[in-house]
């Protein structure tokens, strides 16, 4: 009996159409962020209504830093891509689900910490700190795809780099909890809580590994800077004449 060979998956070779649409929904959902800010509707007490919005301001500081550490990391993921199939599309379409969501729980988050109830203040955390923990589900998606999909990355990744990668989505599941928690008796420190949970993302862009390699002289030396004196040997003949 002569058995039919599988056909290997299709790969995409070209990752740049990917980029520049997730680019552009990144950047279409940073800026809608901006239209929860309403100039004055007193005359006579602008200064009043524009302190007043003070909850507005940190909804949009906190959502602003999630959407720019998102589009951080989103760079830096590529950086490690060379390939691109049908399967990291879809994963990537997921990411960027919870990130388009993400003006509407601000909106809500600042109306109701503006003139809101204790009880509504507390629901749009909680409806906030759902789609954050969504958004960190959805980098858990991607993590654990490019684990199962080696083929798809570049060939100095480290094996297992994404991998321990999971563990900081698995952190950003959790951690959108304690917000809550503050919110509790605290609305005003969760708002605070929100706009400092993105640092983490921030500082780990380039993930939890240190990444190094050893020269042949024994000398550590990290990944980046071996980028760096790669492009020098390519271009710094050119730049110097």
């Amino acid at each position: 009996m002569s058995s039919e060979r599988a056909s290997p998956p299709r790969i995409l070779t070209e990752s740049s159409r990917l980029e520049a649409f997730s680019d552009g929904v990144l950047a279409i959902a940073i800026t809608l962020l901006v239209l929860d800010l309403h100039t004055g509707a007193h005359p006579g007490a602008v200064a009043h209504d524009i302190l007043t919005q003070w909850p507005t301001y940190l909804a949009y500081i906190a959502s602003f830093l999630y959407i720019g550490v998102v589009w951080v990391n989103h760079h830096a993921l590529f950086t490690r891509i060379t390939n691109v199939d049908a399967g990291l599309l879809w994963c990537n379409l997921g990411l960027l689900l919870p990130v388009s969501v993400l003006p509407f729980p601000t909106a809500e988050l600042a109306f109701a910490m503006h003139s809101g109830r204790g009880s509504d203040k507390l629901s749009a955390l909680v409806l906030y700190c759902v789609i954050s923990a969504a958004m960190a589900v959805s980098w858990l998606v991607v993590y654990s795809y490019l684990h199962a999909h080696p083929d798809l990355l570049r060939g100095d990744v480290p094996p297992g780099f994404f991998r321990a990668e999971r563990l900081r989505a698995l952190a950003g599941i959790i951690a959108p909890a304690a917000p809550v928690l503050i919110g509790l008796r605290y609305p005003v420190a969760a708002l605070a809580a929100l706009v400092a949970m993105p640092v983490f993302y921030a500082i780990t862009a380039e993930g939890l590994r240190s990444r190094r390699r050893r020269r042949p002289d024994g000398e550590q030396t990290s990944l980046p800077d071996l980028r760096a004196r790669r492009w020098h040997n390519r271009h710094g003949n050119v730049i110097s004449r």
